[in-house]
């Protein structure tokens, strides 16, 4: 396993590759696991673009990170739901979640604040409906095409 520190726009990011099968490689980013494709070789790759984040059950967090504030809480209600998703436009830190398991929201609803490059950036409902999952709590660092919540 390899494991790299990068900073993007000043953030801090940990990056550690557990495997890569072809051109598809599974790594975890402050912990958090993805499954990424690459456009080249893993020799010729530099940087790989991120398909699509894994959701997965939360794990118990093995050895002391090597940065503690940037480390992921648990999901604050179950990550399975029904329905469509709101997915993260931007990577960032949510500060805020307006909405709980149950709530009826409307398209336009604010559901989810999230803050980007030190702005505050209002996650609007994209489909009207009964939230069935949300999959943050404040303060979790989340990657662009997150999914934050779903609505049914």
């Amino acid at each position: 396993m390899n494991k790299y520190q990068y900073k993007v726009q000043g953030v801090d990011y940990e990056v550690e590759i557990e495997e890569v099968e072809g051109n598809i490689a599974k790594v975890n980013v402050n912990g958090i696991p993805f499954e990424i494709e690459m456009q080249r070789p893993i020799n010729a790759a530099k940087h790989p673009s991120i398909v699509k984040p894994k959701v997965e059950a939360p794990q118990p967090v093995s050895a002391a990170p090597v940065q503690p504030a940037a480390k992921p809480s648990q999901p604050a209600q179950q990550a399975v739901g029904n329905g469509n998703p709101v997915k993260a436009p931007l990577p960032g830190t949510i500060t805020n979640v307006n909405v709980k398991v149950g709530d009826n929201v409307n398209v336009g609803d604010v559901v989810i604040v999230l803050e980007a490059m030190k702005m505050q950036n209002n996650i609007e409902a994209e489909y009207a409906g009964a939230v069935t999952a949300i999959n943050v709590n404040p303060g979790d660092s989340v990657m662009e095409g997150s999914v934050l919540l779903t609505i049914g």
